[in-house]
């Protein structure tokens, strides 16, 4: 299998996490993990992330919210791939000529002569166009930060959207986008008005300011971990210098003593194992929620730098329910943590008594 490009390992995030493959129908878990539809279909049990094991609230396992900006950036990542690709690309227009240029808006290639003729959208629509010699100049990021649409708001009213209202008003208390007839006719919550583009700048910073909260919490959360592998360690460390000792005496004594060794090794081995299994439990629940954070990170991280503002619109509310939900877990206290078996006085009273 031939190692991944450089392209390739740096957008690896817009992958499902648990196939790695790509997939039109990416889903956003509550834990903000990003799984395609065919591995919430084939995951067992149902009702749990595979990732982190954290709970999915819908019965079916599917969760309701898509991750549209890792969709949309697969979707344009996949466009910057045929620009670099050696082979010509054919105009989407005329389908005969090579194209030469392509346009964001309409999302075509375009040849020289179809070009000319899209010259009208330029002057109406101010749609913007680029020659595909000077994208294919463009790093990966360049492309996809150029691609980021700003005009595609449009108002919520019944049938606007559908024909094209655009809006540039935004009514707090509704939670809609609103164009300038129907902000004009809701008189009474004209004192919730404001502008869309602040909305969305207060969003992209509330996401922002939860995002550097949570890698503060996170250095509590990473430190109980050490704490519990630290603890980890020296139960085995514990376990392995008490079975050396009780070989060391036991050796000593006659075969009529051999029964008592079994026994103490057994012991050892058993203590040892509850301790394992005591610290186990709580190890996962931490690596589960450092991975959720992660996740949470990444995806804010992600949204800021390639996000539409659609797309802020329709996730920031989940994502920063989730990142609160993250928020208000508390790490445990690595100090009042108990060390199960650690000591092994058990076996070490038993010892001495022999």
């Amino acid at each position: 299998c031939p190692a991944p490009s450089p392209l390739e390992e740096e957008f690896r995030f817009v992958l499902c996490e648990g196939c790695q493959q790509e997939s039109p129908n990416l889903k956003l878990l509550t834990c903000l993990h990003t799984l395609c539809l065919n591995c919430l279909s084939e995951n067992k049990p149902i009702g749990q992330c595979p990732v982190c094991q954290t709970a999915i609230p819908q019965a079916s396992g599917i969760p309701d919210r898509d991750n549209l900006l890792f969709s949309s950036l697969q979707a344009r990542l996949s466009v910057y791939k045929k620009i670099r690709s050696s082979g010509g690309l054919g105009c989407c227009l005329c389908r005969k000529e090579t194209a030469a240029v392509w346009c964001s808006e309409c999302e075509e290639f375009l040849c020289l002569s179809c070009f000319e003729a899209h010259q009208w959208f330029f002057k109406k629509r101010s749609h913007e166009a680029k020659k595909l010699e000077d994208l294919r100049a463009e790093s990966a990021h360049q492309f996809l930060e150029g691609t980021r649409r700003s005009c595609n708001l449009f108002c919520s009213s019944p049938g606007h959207s559908e024909q094209g209202h655009v809006t540039s008003i935004y009514c707090r208390r509704c939670e809609k986008p609103l164009c300038c007839s129907c902000a004009l006719l809701d008189s009474k919550h004209s004192s919730f008005y404001c502008d869309i583009r602040s909305e969305i700048q207060k969003r992209q910073e509330d996401l922002a300011t939860l995002s550097q909260d949570l890698k503060k919490k996170r250095s509590s959360f990473e430190a109980a971990h050490e704490a519990l592998q630290a603890k980890a360690a020296h139960l085995e460390r514990a376990s392995s210098e008490m079975q050396q000792q009780i070989r060391q005496r036991v050796e000593e004594l006659v075969q009529l003593l051999r029964r008592k060794e079994e026994e103490l090794l057994t012991l050892v081995k058993t203590q040892r194992e509850q301790g394992c299994r005591a610290l186990a439990g709580e190890l996962q629940r931490l690596d589960n929620v450092l991975r959720r954070m992660e996740a949470g990170e990444r995806l804010v991280q992600k949204m800021q730098l390639y996000g539409t503002d659609q797309e802020v619109m329709d996730m920031q509310p989940f994502i920063k329910t989730s990142l609160e939900a993250l928020q208000r877990l508390q790490p445990p206290a690595t100090g009042g943590l108990a060390q199960p078996g650690g000591d092994f006085a058990e076996c070490r009273a038993r010892l001495q008594a022999l």
